[in-house]
């Protein structure tokens, strides 16, 4: 197959960006204009562009529910739920979720009432838990230690930065010894000038463990985004390692029609028959076809960065991508009718938190609590939960072969 680049045109420059000298009450005339526009939009006072969409990318069909394989979980910096929704779907039994940040604790309480979740400065802070409680009765702990000390987006302090949370995720483990544990964060983990902190501070730490660790990307597993990060996978006894098999892809995400990404034509010849692809971001939200469709790249999380976003973007190769789709990475909004009576710039296609949700992965039932900066940053500092069921299903089959020997 050959694949030529798209010719269409976007409507984002790629000139540098421009540096705007507005004075304190310019700045707060164009606050209060766009305040306006937004409560004219929610009066209804607005013509809408774009009908209120109906998805047809459903999370579920990624994930269908497994029977109980009798193997319990604790999760760590459990955020808005990803890793705890698919290891759920992989037929685990949540046995308890840590999160300092209230907000999120609200999400996962919502969304299971019969969990034990211990969220907050009080409960949730896992660096005043002895674990002790824990022995015994825990076969996996996973978690996202907070990824802002190596994500690209921040500074990279590493070991330096105060939110680095790797070594209460090891004491953790260290304390309670499960049979298994799974971690997951971002890719710049993997950069070289990381690479003796990954060593002396992660590895070394865990020396009762066997370890591997391994990128995926959500695309390669049916979700509509471009999101690449790093699993630790560590396993107590040789057995359970040695069955160990990294998922591999489940869907084609390389290319799309009439599509290409990063300025690079990809064919795919040994998996083409045989694998779905992953849809694109229009046909997943249910949006008209405009001849063009295209991965979500990477979404932002608002938790990290400026405070209070409403945005997804996060770079301005990003802004491209969404532009080429007609779709507005700016103002997300609270729900679907919201977004449809708040025209975006160049009439594009305005995003909910919905339908953020979905390009991450989450299922319409799964529902976030709090106001819509708050959301996003649940989102996006999420594991793809089809993500965590793959992984959540290799490190089950690992364990239950493992122990039949």
């Amino acid at each position: 197959m050959i694949l030529t680049m798209s010719t269409k045109n976007s409507v984002y420059k790629n000139a540098s960006r421009k540096e705007y000298n507005l004075t304190t009450e310019q700045t707060l005339i164009g606050r209060y204009l766009r305040n306006l526009l937004k409560k004219r939009a929610e009066q209804g006072l607005l013509s809408r562009v774009h009908s209120i969409n109906t998805p047809q990318f459903d999370p579920n069909d990624l994930m269908p529910q497994l029977k109980s394989n009798n193997l319990t979980t604790l999760s760590l910096f459990s955020g808005g739920g990803g890793l705890d929704l698919g290891f759920d779907k992989a037929g685990y039994t949540h046995q308890g979720a840590y999160e300092i940040i209230p907000i999120c604790g609200e999400t996962l309480k919502n969304n299971r009432p019969n969990w034990r979740i211990h969220s907050g400065s009080e409960k949730g802070d896992v660096t005043q838990i002895k674990w002790q409680d824990e022995i015994g009765s825990i076969d996996v702990i996973h978690g996202c230690p907070p990824c802002q000390p190596f994500s690209i987006a921040g500074q990279q302090e590493g070991e330096n930065d105060e939110r680095n949370m790797w070594s209460e995720f090891i004491r953790a483990v260290n304390i309670i010894k499960p049979k298994s544990f799974v971690a997951e964060n971002v890719l710049g983990l993997l950069n070289p000038k990381f690479r003796g902190f990954v060593q002396e501070h992660i590895l070394d730490k865990l020396p009762d463990y066997h370890i591997l660790l391994f990128e995926l990307n959500a695309a390669d597993f049916g979700v509509p985004q471009i999101r690449r990060r790093v699993f630790f996978v560590g396993f107590r006894t040789l057995a359970n390692f040695k069955h160990f098999k990294i998922p591999q892809p489940t869907h084609i995400s390389s290319e799309l029609e009439g599509t290409c990404f990063d300025n690079i034509c990809r064919t795919n010849d040994l998996f083409e028959n045989t694998l779905p692809k992953t849809m694109g971001v229009r046909k997943a939200l249910g949006l008209p076809d405009i001849g063009y469709d295209s991965l979500a790249p990477t979404l932002r999380s608002a938790f990290t960065g400026k405070r209070n976003t409403t945005s997804v973007l996060n770079s301005t190769a990003g802004q491209k991508v969404w532009g080429n789709i007609g779709i507005w990475p700016n103002g997300v909004q609270a729900n679907r009718d919201k977004a449809s009576a708040f025209p975006a710039k160049y009439d594009h296609f305005r995003l909910s938190v919905q339908d953020c949700a979905l390009l991450q992965g989450f299922p319409e039932e799964w529902c976030f609590a709090g106001a819509v900066y708050q959301v996003l940053g649940q989102i996006g500092n999420s594991v793809a939960p089809p993500v965590g069921y793959q992984v959540a299903k290799a490190v089950a089959i690992a364990l239950l072969l493992g122990t039949e020997q």
